[in-house]
């Protein structure tokens, strides 16, 4: 009974994320970044990792300034670096937990190259290819693979540049442990 109660309230906090996310689909761009904050303050910095990770990636979205919205992909990478199967699968039992990466990994890319790094960007864009076997063949894996290959694209005009260390814990692997990649899915990536 108790963990029926849990369900029942992890699929009202994913309810609510997801009334966010529609609204800024449907335009609201403001009015789901200060839902997304109010979520973000009830679910805390070490709450429910499927929570925190949803929301960051969706956060990110609405932000104008590309390092907010870098901080907030990091936040997601990091949620999802600390979820588990077994949480998602309570959640939604046909998703895989190494599917998010490399949406997680492009988005992160994207961000480097709006604050022209484009070391950090390659980066991702590596480890999201290293991921991309988690992609279905379907809409979204191809939508993914897609933009991928425009990315890489983009990239490959920056110039080289300086290697800078990857954002993250200073290990140079994105603070994830072993530095494996994965990521929830985001619209419009």
């Amino acid at each position: 009974m108790a963990q029926q109660r849990e369900q029942a309230s992890d699929d009202a906090m994913m309810s609510r994320i997801g009334q966010a996310v529609m609204l800024h689909h449907g335009g609201d761009r403001e009015e789901a970044q200060g839902r997304f904050l109010g979520l973000w303050a009830e679910i805390g910095e070490d709450g429910d990792p499927l929570h925190r990770c949803t929301l960051a990636h969706y956060m990110a979205d609405t932000q104008d300034d590309p390092s907010d919205e870098l901080a907030w992909d990091l936040r997601a990478l990091s949620a999802a670096d600390s979820l588990t199967q077994e949480r998602l699968a309570e959640h939604e039992a046909s998703l895989a937990l190494k599917a998010f990466y490399p949406s997680l990994h492009l988005n992160l890319a994207a961000d480097y190259v709006k604050l022209d790094r484009p070391g950090p960007a390659r980066s991702h864009l590596t480890r999201a290819r290293a991921a991309e076997g988690a992609l279905g063949e379907d809409g979204y894996g191809d939508g993914i693979r897609a933009a991928l290959t425009r990315l890489e694209e983009r990239v490959a005009t920056m110039g080289a540049g300086p290697r800078e260390p990857d954002e993250g814990n200073g290990r140079g692997d994105g603070g994830r442990p072993g530095g494996e990649p994965l990521g929830p899915p985001r619209t419009g990536s």
